[in-house]
């Protein structure tokens, strides 16, 4: 008696079912030169250090920023999105002239010279990423950079 074909020999491979003589209906060979086009768009001509990316869901949360001097981990900013800024919290930080080298500040930051600040975390994944400060000038400390 011949048993009946298990679940992986009644597959059919998607290969099989492809008609390759048909343009696929999501295909763009263009999308990389008018993601250019956009992105230039957005930013009237500015030229940034970086794009900042969430590192927990890559999310974009800048597209023009400046890379600090000194520690070229850190960027600020003054134009974001995706970001939502915690302001039940604040945060008092000391300037990084008073401490050693590397020494991270308040909630695991790196010290900036700034005051006090409110925390800044990716809208879509809540990650924090860096703080905003009273002059509301957004300083990211954990972001993915990519550069331009």
């Amino acid at each position: 008696m011949a048993s009946s074909p298990t679940v992986s020999e009644k597959t059919i491979s998607d290969d099989d079912e492809i008609d390759y003589s048909v343009k696929p209906e999501f295909y763009d060979s263009e999308l990389d030169a008018k993601d250019e086009l956009w992105v230039h768009k957005k930013r009237n001509g500015v030229v940034s250090d970086a794009v900042l990316s969430c590192p927990a869901c890559f999310t974009t949360l800048c597209l023009e920023s400046q890379r600090h001097e000194k520690i070229v981990t850190q960027y600020r900013a003054v134009f974001v999105e995706n970001c939502e800024i915690k302001n039940e919290e604040v945060v008092q930080v000391q300037s990084d002239k008073k401490l050693p080298k590397r020494k991270r500040g308040k909630n695991g930051f790196e010290a900036v010279e700034i005051g006090k600040v409110k925390p800044v975390c990716c809208s879509v994944c809540s990650t924090r990423v860096g703080v905003i400060d009273e002059d509301e000038v957004y300083h990211f400390f954990e972001v993915i950079p990519s550069e331009v």
